[in-house]
């Protein structure tokens, strides 16, 4: 196996483990009833993240390796536009998804009783409607990576 494929594998198996649980952050939270749920769902929502976080280390810097191996691959438009998509993603963690989380953090933090406030709601949608946004992109990626249209 040369040097090459190892890095087409780690790359496949770093989109299934950094993409895939990104892919079901959002149903997770989103079945709660009750803020003991709602504060478990986010606690395995941030345990996910991590494989998210990892994943997407691995993707980058495997995607860029095979790409200073086979240098065509720059000059590749498919390359070039997955590369870019990939950093437009990367970057809506701590520009566009951080700050819409902190509010949610906070409320379940200081929030008492069981019941979901219907300010929950509020942030919630205005987050998972970024993370959404981040997912087609991720879906792009993957259609880019795999057809190579152009």
């Amino acid at each position: 196996m040369t040097w090459y494929k190892v890095l087409v594998l780690v790359h496949v198996l770093s989109a299934i483990l950094g993409l895939g649980p990104g892919f079901v952050m959002i149903y997770i939270v989103t079945r709660a009833k009750n803020m003991t749920e709602l504060r478990h769902a986010y606690l395995i929502r941030n345990r996910l993240h991590i494989f998210v976080m990892v994943g997407g280390t691995l993707l980058l810097l495997t995607g860029l390796a095979m790409g200073t191996i086979n240098t065509y691959l720059f000059g590749a438009k498919w390359y070039s536009a997955s590369l870019i998509l990939f950093l437009i993603a990367l970057g809506f963690g701590p520009v566009v998804l951080s700050p819409r989380s902190r509010p949610i953090k906070a409320l379940l933090k200081k929030h008492s009783g069981d019941n979901i406030p219907g300010e929950y709601y509020n942030l919630a949608k205005k987050l998972f409607f970024y993370e959404r946004i981040e997912n087609v992109l991720f879906l792009v990626i993957i259609f880019l990576m795999v057809l190579k249209p152009f």
